[in-house]
This record gives structure tokens, C-alpha cells and sequence, in this order.
């Protein structure tokens, strides 16, 4: 059957093959809504192989998965749905992707210390005490799940009454949908503490199969869909990310990230953003390579194409 290109985004190229899909994981890395001009060497393998494993996991405990094979060297064969668009969607459609990410956080770090230091998120919405000073790095007393917007060109955070009405899911539905996230960042947490990994936090994607059940698509638990720090460095004092933020945190020192932002609320043109330096590639794909190791405990290999 032919194989067509369905859709090229930021660092994924999923292809179409009758009612299968083929992702090709790339080497390019995008942050902000950006695509980087520097490739990662090995980025794209480590990611596929990482969502493989994770995949694999997840349907152990029971979770559906559209995941079907593993086409070496970064490239997985799934069960494909449709896109649908909101006012396409109805309570009785079925095989499509729910347009909504799921971002669930454990520790204080990122967009959300932002949003702490800015007042717009108080302390007792992360479930601490009134009153009390939420510092970086801190544990949540309980995971802080937030829901965005999945097909729109920025992502933007959504309130619950908005968040059913774009994804077609009803109140029980959308319980459904948590459970089964808090249910896989719960196992991923304790897999990597093991393995001297703290997760932070991370975004998972979700469908409807042709049953109207839940199930988990795309990839969750790598170095872009999530943040991990070294546990050792961590009980140190230390917060060492082992995950594409190390990427996010140069961009932020350089100021490209507030001239990114400022450009995007005044509604000026976005400034382009600048290569990596090549230091930063070879760290970068470092990161990528050692992350792998510590999720599944094999020595990464490069696989060998069928």
C-alpha cells in the first residue's frame, strides 16, 4: 500500500498507510514553539525508542495504546485516528484525537514557577497551606494536572467548562481521561527513581478508539514530552535537567525567550531564533543518549535498520 506524507511538524513526520501511521521521530528540537536550525544527532532515535518502551508499559497495566510495531531505527507504526476539528466533533464520534494536552506537574519548575512568581497561580491551588512562599524545585503535595489546547498554533491553558466543550468528552469522560495520566506519570515517576531520574513533569496525548474508549497516542515519558532531573544533584540542592529544558534554560539566558514573548503579545512579527551553538548540539545529544540509558538500562546502541 502506498505510504504518504500525512504531516510534517516541528520534529515529527507522521506518514499514512491505510488505516495505520507511520511516526518518524527527527533530529531537529524545537522550544517555545520553535523550530531550532541546529539538528541533535541521535535525538530522534533515543525519543522513538524511549516512547516504544513506554508505550509497552503502559499497555501492561491495562491502558490501551495506539502503538502497534517499532520500525527501527526511530521510526513506530500506530493505529491511526482521525483529526477532527471542534465543531466536528459529537458525543457519538468515535477514533479521533482528543484535542486537549494533558500536563501533568510534580515539582515546581518551568512555565508554572513562572506563573507562581507572577501572583496568577497562589500556593493553595498546588494544594500547599495559605501563605505559603512556593520556591523553585519544591515537591507538589499532590500532582498539578492542567489541560491546554492541542491543535491550535500556540498552546494555551484551558478552564474545564472549555476544555469539554472542545474535545467532545462528558464530565465522566474527562475523569476517565485523568485517571489514566495520573495512572502512567505515577508508574514513569517510580521507574525512573530507580534509576537516579526525579520526574518532574510532562504532557500526554490521548484518543478515542473505535469504541469511544481512552487511549494513550504519540509518546509520553522522553526528553521532549517531559522533565527529568539527576536525583543525586537534586538531594544536593542542585536541579541538573536531564531533558530538552537544558535546551529551554540557554534560550532564557540569552534573552531570546522574553524577546519571543514580547513579540508574541504586542502582536509584532516573531523574532527568528538563533542555532545552537555547536557545544550545545554535542551536549545536547549527550543529555538525549544518557536520558535513554537511565530510563531503560541498556547501553544505547544506534539499531540497525531493517
Amino acid at each position: 500500500m502506498e505510504r504518504k506524507l500525512l504531516m510534517k511538524g516541528k520534529v515529527k513526520e507522521a506518514y499514512s498507510s491505510g488505516d495505520r501511521l507511520e511516526f518518524r521521530f527527527t533530529d531537529s528540537i524545537s522550544v517555545f514553539d520553535k523550530v531550532i536550525p541546529s539538528l541533535i544527532p541521535f535525538k530522534g532515535e533515543t525519543l522513538c525508542r524511549e516512547g516504544v518502551y513506554w508505550l509497552g508499559r503502559a499497555s501492561k497495566m491495562g491502558i490501551k495504546t495506539h502503538f502497534l510495531e517499532f520500525i527501527p531505527p526511530s521510526s513506530m507504526l500506530c493505529k491511526k485516528v482521525d483529526i477532527l476539528q471542534p465543531h466536528q466533533i459529537t458525543r457519538e464520534s468515535k477514533r479521533y484525537l482528543i484535542p486537549l494536552e494533558f500536563i501533568c506537574r510534580w515539582y515546581v519548575a518551568g512555565s508554572l514557577y513562572d506563573r507562581v512568581k507572577e501572583g496568577t497561580v497562589p500556593a493553595e491551588a498546588l494544594g500547599f497551606a495559605s501563605g505559603h512562599k512556593v520556591l523553585f524545585g519544591e515537591p507538589l503535595p499532590e500532582p498539578f494536572l492542567e489541560v491546554s489546547t492541542k491543535l491550535e498554533k500556540t498552546d494555551r491553558l484551558l478552564k474545564k467548562p472549555e476544555a469539554l466543550q472542545i474535545s467532545g468528552l462528558t464530565p465522566k469522560e474527562y475523569e476517565e481521561a485523568r485517571e489514566v495520566v495520573l495512572k502512567i506519570d505515577e508508574d514513569l515517576g517510580r521507574s525512573v527513581a530507580s534509576r537516579g531520574l526525579i520526574h518532574v513533569d510532562g504532557k500526554k496525548e490521548l484518543a478515542f478508539d473505535d469504541d469511544r474508549q481512552v487511549m494513550v497516542v504519540d509518546v509520553y515519558g522522553t526528553a521532549d514530552e517531559d522533565r527529568f532531573w539527576d536525583k543525586a544533584r537534586y538531594e544536593e540542592g542542585e536541579f541538573v535537567d536531564l531533558s530538552k529544558e537544558y535546551v529551554r534554560q540557554y534560550y532564557r539566558q540569552t534573552g531570546y525567550k522574553d524577546r519571543l514573548y514580547d513579540a508574541r503579545d504586542a502582536g509584532r512579527e516573531e523574532p527568528p531564533i538563533p542555532a545552537l551553538p555547536p557545544e550545545l548540539v554535542d551536549e545536547t545529544s549527550r543529555i538525549y543518549i544518557k536520558l535513554f540509558e537511565m530510563i531503560t538500562g541498556e547501553t544505547f546502541k544506534p539499531a540497525k535498520r531493517d
